[in-house]
Protein backbone atom coordinates (compact mmCIF):
# COMPACT_ATOMS: atom_id res chain seq x y z
CA UNK A 1 0.00 0.00 0.00
CA UNK A 2 1.28 3.07 -0.62
CA UNK A 3 1.45 6.29 1.94
CA UNK A 4 -1.59 8.32 0.12
CA UNK A 5 -3.62 4.98 0.39
CA UNK A 6 -2.80 4.73 3.94
CA UNK A 7 -3.91 8.07 4.14
CA UNK A 8 -6.95 8.21 2.17
CA UNK A 9 -8.58 5.02 3.14
CA UNK A 10 -8.68 2.79 0.17
CA UNK A 11 -7.15 0.22 1.86
CA UNK A 12 -7.66 -3.30 1.93
CA UNK A 13 -9.43 -4.77 5.13
CA UNK A 14 -9.61 -3.79 8.49
CA UNK A 15 -9.93 0.16 8.21
CA UNK A 16 -12.94 1.93 7.80
CA UNK A 17 -16.19 1.68 9.14
CA UNK A 18 -16.91 -1.43 11.77
CA UNK A 19 -20.98 -1.26 12.19
CA UNK A 20 -22.76 -4.22 12.78
CA UNK A 21 -25.29 -3.76 10.40
CA UNK A 22 -25.88 -1.79 7.10
CA UNK A 23 -28.71 0.81 6.61
CA UNK A 24 -27.66 2.26 3.00
CA UNK A 25 -26.63 5.92 4.65
CA UNK A 26 -25.10 6.24 7.75
CA UNK A 27 -21.12 6.92 7.50
CA UNK A 28 -19.01 9.35 5.56
CA UNK A 29 -17.61 6.41 3.93
CA UNK A 30 -18.20 4.23 0.92
CA UNK A 31 -17.04 0.57 0.81
CA UNK A 32 -16.85 -1.58 -2.28
CA UNK A 33 -16.06 -4.93 -1.98
CA UNK A 34 -14.93 -7.43 -4.73
CA UNK A 35 -15.49 -10.85 -4.61
CA UNK A 36 -14.25 -14.07 -6.53
CA UNK A 37 -13.54 -17.75 -5.19
CA UNK A 38 -9.31 -17.76 -3.92
CA UNK A 39 -9.07 -14.06 -3.42
CA UNK A 40 -5.59 -14.31 -5.19
CA UNK A 41 -6.61 -13.72 -8.86
CA UNK A 42 -9.61 -11.77 -9.94
CA UNK A 43 -10.64 -9.96 -6.68
CA UNK A 44 -7.43 -8.49 -6.13
CA UNK A 45 -7.17 -7.77 -9.93
CA UNK A 46 -10.54 -6.01 -9.60
CA UNK A 47 -9.42 -4.23 -6.21
CA UNK A 48 -6.34 -2.90 -7.45
CA UNK A 49 -7.58 -1.89 -10.82
CA UNK A 50 -10.48 -0.02 -9.22
CA UNK A 51 -8.38 1.90 -6.73
CA UNK A 52 -5.67 3.20 -9.66
CA UNK A 53 -8.88 3.81 -11.70
CA UNK A 54 -10.22 5.66 -9.09
CA UNK A 55 -6.55 8.12 -8.09
CA UNK A 56 -6.64 8.61 -12.23
CA UNK A 57 -9.95 10.44 -11.96
CA UNK A 58 -9.83 12.12 -8.68
CA UNK A 59 -6.74 12.32 -7.50
CA UNK A 60 -5.20 12.12 -4.23
CA UNK A 61 -7.34 15.01 -2.03
CA UNK A 62 -10.81 13.64 -3.07
CA UNK A 63 -10.38 10.12 -2.29
CA UNK A 64 -11.50 10.57 1.03
CA UNK A 65 -14.63 8.19 2.03
CA UNK A 66 -13.54 5.48 -0.64
CA UNK A 67 -13.00 1.98 0.54
CA UNK A 68 -12.01 -0.74 -1.36
CA UNK A 69 -11.36 -3.94 -0.40
CA UNK A 70 -11.77 -7.20 -1.82
CA UNK A 71 -11.56 -11.37 -0.26
CA UNK A 72 -12.78 -15.19 -1.34
CA UNK A 73 -15.74 -17.13 -1.05
CA UNK A 74 -12.65 -20.04 -0.37
CA UNK A 75 -10.49 -17.02 0.44
CA UNK A 76 -7.09 -18.32 0.84
CA UNK A 77 -6.19 -16.52 4.54
CA UNK A 78 -3.04 -14.48 4.20
CA UNK A 79 -1.43 -16.15 0.93
CA UNK A 80 -0.32 -13.26 -1.85
CA UNK A 81 -1.86 -12.50 -5.38
CA UNK A 82 -0.84 -14.81 -8.20
CA UNK A 83 2.44 -14.07 -10.06
CA UNK A 84 0.14 -13.57 -12.99
CA UNK A 85 -2.01 -11.25 -11.46
CA UNK A 86 0.58 -8.92 -10.35
CA UNK A 87 1.82 -8.83 -13.57
CA UNK A 88 -1.23 -7.65 -14.93
CA UNK A 89 -1.60 -4.87 -12.78
CA UNK A 90 1.68 -4.07 -13.32
CA UNK A 91 0.59 -3.71 -16.99
CA UNK A 92 -1.68 -1.39 -16.46
CA UNK A 93 0.56 0.96 -13.81
CA UNK A 94 -1.27 -0.38 -10.83
CA UNK A 95 0.06 -1.17 -7.50
CA UNK A 96 -0.01 -4.76 -6.30
CA UNK A 97 2.11 -4.44 -3.30
CA UNK A 98 0.85 -5.41 0.45
CA UNK A 99 -1.56 -8.10 -0.72
CA UNK A 100 -2.90 -9.76 1.37
CA UNK A 101 -5.28 -13.32 0.57
CA UNK A 102 -8.88 -12.98 2.75
CA UNK A 103 -11.38 -15.89 3.42
CA UNK A 104 -14.84 -13.77 2.67
CA UNK A 105 -16.54 -12.94 6.13
CA UNK A 106 -19.84 -11.84 7.38
CA UNK A 107 -18.57 -8.55 8.67
CA UNK A 108 -17.21 -7.99 4.83
CA UNK A 109 -21.01 -8.28 3.93
CA UNK A 110 -22.01 -6.28 6.74
CA UNK A 111 -20.32 -3.25 6.37
CA UNK A 112 -19.75 -3.27 2.35
CA UNK A 113 -21.70 -0.73 0.65
CA UNK A 114 -21.09 -2.38 -2.76
CA UNK A 115 -20.47 -5.51 -3.65
CA UNK A 116 -19.19 -6.27 -6.71
CA UNK A 117 -18.79 -10.15 -7.63
CA UNK A 118 -16.70 -12.37 -10.10
CA UNK A 119 -19.49 -14.26 -11.16
CA UNK A 120 -23.36 -15.13 -10.57
CA UNK A 121 -22.52 -18.17 -8.19
CA UNK A 122 -20.07 -16.01 -5.94
CA UNK A 123 -23.20 -13.31 -6.19
CA UNK A 124 -25.33 -15.99 -4.72
CA UNK A 125 -23.51 -16.95 -1.88
CA UNK A 126 -22.85 -13.41 -0.75
CA UNK A 127 -26.45 -12.75 -1.15
CA UNK A 128 -26.93 -16.17 1.03
CA UNK A 129 -25.37 -14.69 4.10
CA UNK A 130 -28.08 -12.16 4.81
CA UNK A 131 -27.49 -8.89 5.78
CA UNK A 132 -29.74 -7.56 3.70
CA UNK A 133 -26.89 -7.81 0.80
CA UNK A 134 -29.62 -8.37 -2.36
CA UNK A 135 -29.94 -5.10 -2.91
CA UNK A 136 -26.08 -4.30 -3.23
CA UNK A 137 -24.93 -7.16 -5.17
CA UNK A 138 -23.83 -7.60 -7.95
CA UNK A 139 -21.51 -9.18 -10.51
CA UNK A 140 -19.17 -6.79 -11.86
CA UNK A 141 -20.37 -7.01 -15.24
CA UNK A 142 -24.00 -6.61 -14.56
CA UNK A 143 -22.76 -3.78 -12.52
CA UNK A 144 -21.49 -2.55 -15.35
CA UNK A 145 -24.51 -3.22 -17.74
CA UNK A 146 -27.18 -1.55 -15.56
CA UNK A 147 -24.49 1.89 -15.17
CA UNK A 148 -24.40 2.44 -18.54
CA UNK A 149 -28.07 2.84 -18.68
CA UNK A 150 -28.01 5.33 -15.99
CA UNK A 151 -27.98 9.19 -16.98
CA UNK A 152 -24.79 10.61 -14.83
CA UNK A 153 -26.49 13.54 -14.36
CA UNK A 154 -29.66 12.63 -12.30
CA UNK A 155 -26.72 11.54 -9.48
CA UNK A 156 -25.32 13.81 -7.43
CA UNK A 157 -22.76 15.98 -8.79
CA UNK A 158 -19.16 15.10 -7.15
CA UNK A 159 -18.83 18.35 -5.32
CA UNK A 160 -21.88 16.95 -2.53
CA UNK A 161 -19.20 14.14 -1.99
CA UNK A 162 -18.20 11.44 -3.63
CA UNK A 163 -19.85 8.82 -0.77
CA UNK A 164 -23.65 10.69 -1.70
CA UNK A 165 -23.48 9.87 -5.63
CA UNK A 166 -21.97 6.27 -4.97
CA UNK A 167 -24.62 5.44 -2.73
CA UNK A 168 -27.03 7.04 -5.26
CA UNK A 169 -25.66 5.11 -8.09
CA UNK A 170 -26.14 1.59 -6.14
CA UNK A 171 -29.88 2.41 -5.17
CA UNK A 172 -30.49 3.41 -8.85
CA UNK A 173 -28.64 0.33 -10.60
CA UNK A 174 -30.58 -1.99 -7.69
CA UNK A 175 -34.11 -0.60 -9.02
CA UNK A 176 -33.33 -1.53 -12.44
CA UNK A 177 -32.29 -4.71 -12.05
CA UNK A 178 -35.00 -7.05 -13.12
CA UNK A 179 -35.36 -4.75 -16.49
CA UNK A 180 -32.10 -5.14 -18.06
CA UNK A 181 -31.23 -8.76 -17.95
CA UNK A 182 -28.21 -10.02 -19.95
CA UNK A 183 -28.37 -10.99 -23.11
CA UNK A 184 -26.55 -14.58 -22.09
CA UNK A 185 -25.87 -16.04 -19.06
CA UNK A 186 -22.19 -15.95 -19.54
CA UNK A 187 -22.57 -12.17 -20.49
CA UNK A 188 -22.01 -11.66 -16.50
CA UNK A 189 -19.56 -13.66 -15.54
CA UNK A 190 -15.57 -12.86 -15.44
CA UNK A 191 -14.02 -16.59 -15.43
CA UNK A 192 -11.37 -17.99 -13.44
CA UNK A 193 -8.07 -17.95 -14.42
CA UNK A 194 -5.99 -19.42 -11.69
CA UNK A 195 -3.18 -21.79 -13.10
CA UNK A 196 -3.81 -20.35 -16.64
CA UNK A 197 -0.44 -18.96 -18.21
CA UNK A 198 0.31 -15.36 -18.73
CA UNK A 199 -1.54 -14.72 -21.99
CA UNK A 200 -5.38 -15.65 -20.19
CA UNK A 201 -4.31 -13.32 -17.34
CA UNK A 202 -3.75 -10.54 -18.66
CA UNK A 203 -7.27 -11.56 -21.44
CA UNK A 204 -8.88 -11.71 -17.65
CA UNK A 205 -7.52 -8.42 -16.57
CA UNK A 206 -8.20 -6.59 -20.11
CA UNK A 207 -11.72 -8.15 -19.33
CA UNK A 208 -12.31 -6.53 -15.84
CA UNK A 209 -10.23 -2.81 -16.58
CA UNK A 210 -12.97 -2.61 -19.66
CA UNK A 211 -16.10 -3.33 -17.15
CA UNK A 212 -14.44 -0.94 -14.07
CA UNK A 213 -14.07 1.45 -16.76
CA UNK A 214 -17.80 2.73 -16.92
CA UNK A 215 -18.39 2.13 -13.50
CA UNK A 216 -15.60 4.24 -12.19
CA UNK A 217 -16.58 7.26 -14.66
CA UNK A 218 -20.00 6.96 -12.84
CA UNK A 219 -19.46 6.80 -9.34
CA UNK A 220 -16.73 10.00 -9.47
CA UNK A 221 -18.36 11.94 -12.64
CA UNK A 222 -15.08 11.75 -14.16
CA UNK A 223 -13.98 10.25 -17.28
CA UNK A 224 -10.51 8.49 -17.30
CA UNK A 225 -8.05 10.63 -19.23
CA UNK A 226 -7.36 10.18 -22.58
Amino acid sequence: MTAPEAGRGIGTGNTGNTGTHWDGASGDSFRILHVSTGNVCRSPITERLTRHALADRLGDPLWGGLIVESAGTWGHEGAPMEANAEAVLADFGADASGFVGRELLDEHVIRADLVLTATRDHRAQVISMGHSAGLRTFTLKEFTRLVKAIDGATLPPLEDGVVARARALVRAAAALRGWLLAPTAEADEVYDPYGAPLPFFRSVGDEIHQALDPVVTALTGVAARA
